[in-house]
C-alpha cells in the first residue's frame, strides 16, 4: 500500500481525475490539491489534505 493517497491515483478512471477548472482547494503545508471537506467540531467546515494529513479550518 503506498504511503500517500498520489501513488493510487494513476489507478483511477479517467473520469475519476477530471475537475472542472477554479475548483483546486491546495493544502497549504505542502501544496497538494488533493483535499477533502469534513465537518468540524462545532459543525462548520474544517478540510484535511489526503497527501500529507494536514488539517485547516
Amino acid at each position: 500500500m503506498p504511503a500517500s493517497i498520489l501513488g493510487e491515483v494513476g489507478n483511477l478512471p479517467g473520469k475519476a481525475v477530471i475537475r472542472r477548472e477554479g475548483t483546486f482547494l491546495n493544502c497549504p503545508s505542502c501544496g497538494s490539491s488533493h483535499v477533502a471537506q469534513v465537518l468540524g467540531d462545532n459543525g462548520g467546515v474544517s478540510y484535511v489534505c489526503t497527501a500529507c494529513g494536514h488539517s485547516w479550518s
